[in-house]
């Protein structure tokens, strides 16, 4: 394997994906087949919680013209900022479901306030059926006729009317802004910045390695961000954790020097060597020929994750982000 993939480079932003979007209603919402329960004693098991009503296939009443008004309606009740207050008439372990009209809408756990920042399935599914036929204050967020999908949140509705449009019409790129983190998902954190909400890509939470957001987030924490990107257009919000401090691979040549001593910490073991961090987001190799003396057949023979350590500077080259350490050279 060639060490050219010592790190990956991070220095322009994640471009404003839909599937970053979109896929906040598939992990951990819709991944897998949900259950809905209209009434606690009869529960049945659908694909996926559609926006189009059950009735609205059965009832002669309820015409496609019907739910083509109904789509028009909720979409101007969007573009208003208004709020609806609807009956939660069941529930699936992502979120809850409720009925405006004809159509059915889906509220995310993630958009509904003091729901249990846990991930305890049992505790998650008492606080969901909790909220079976109460009457909530609900915005819409998504809208996709097309996909009959229709999403809402509580957490929007907390705010007065046009104050999501002003926050994409004043937010700019280069902004700071405070926030509270209401989803973790594998591929970033989203962020409510006052009822609109933002997302921090993976790549742009910390200078240095992360495996996942839960490692250093949690659910409801208030943090403060670097704004990266505003597409008004569509409402969304590009943001980052790691661009409020300075990215230390900048200033690598002028803080370090090579032959310096340093203390790491091994970050990942391979068979060409091993990565050991020597401050958050600045990673060094050593190479296997630099491990030890003599024959072993792997370097987890030598190191292992988590191990601390003292290794020499052999190289330092700041434009391809490669830092060249030596556990031979220490003494």
């Amino acid at each position: 394997m060639s060490t050219n993939l010592q790190r990956q480079d991070y220095s322009s932003p994640p471009p404003l994906e839909e599937s970053y979007w979109s896929a906040l209603l598939r992990e951990g919402e819709f991944a897998e087949p949900v259950q809905i329960t209209s009434n606690l004693q009869n529960e049945r098991d659908v694909e996926y919680p559609s926006a189009m009503n059950d009735d609205s296939t059965e009832s002669p009443s309820i015409t496609s013209n019907t739910v083509d008004r109904d789509w028009g309606d909720i979409r101007q009740i969007m573009e208003n900022d208004d709020v609806v207050d609807l009956t939660v008439i069941g529930y699936n372990r992502g979120g809850l479901l409720v009925e405006w009209r004809a159509l059915r809408g889906f509220v995310p756990a993630s958009q509904l306030m003091n729901f249990p920042a846990t991930s305890n399935n049992n505790a998650r599914r008492t606080a969901l059926v909790n909220h079976v036929g109460q009457v909530l204050s609900l915005r819409v967020i998504e809208l996709d006729s097309q996909q009959n999908r229709l999403i809402l949140s509580e957490r929007a509705a907390r705010v007065q009317p046009g104050e999501r449009a002003n926050i994409l019409t004043q937010l700019k790129s280069g902004d700071h802004a405070q926030g509270n983190i209401t989803n973790l998902c594998d591929f970033g954190a989203f962020v409510d910045l006052g009822g609109l909400e933002g997302l921090i890509h993976i790549s742009e939470l910390s200078w240095g390695r992360v495996g996942h957001p839960a490692d250093i987030l949690k659910r409801d924490q208030q943090i403060e961000v670097y704004v990266l990107n505003v597409d008004r257009e569509n409402g969304r919000i590009a943001l980052s954790l790691k661009r409020l401090h300075p990215d230390p691979w900048e200033t690598v040549g002028l803080r370090y020097k090579i032959g310096e001593m340093v203390e790491g910490t091994i970050t990942n073991v391979v068979d060409f060597g091993a990565f050991a961090c020597i401050e958050e987001g600045l990673e060094g190799l050593i190479h296997v020929s630099e491990l030890a003396e003599g024959h072993f057949l792997h370097p987890r023979n030598v190191v292992s994750e988590g191990q601390t350590i003292r290794a020499r500077i052999l190289s330092i080259d700041s434009d391809t982000r490669r830092l060249g350490l030596s556990l031979r050279s220490i003494s």
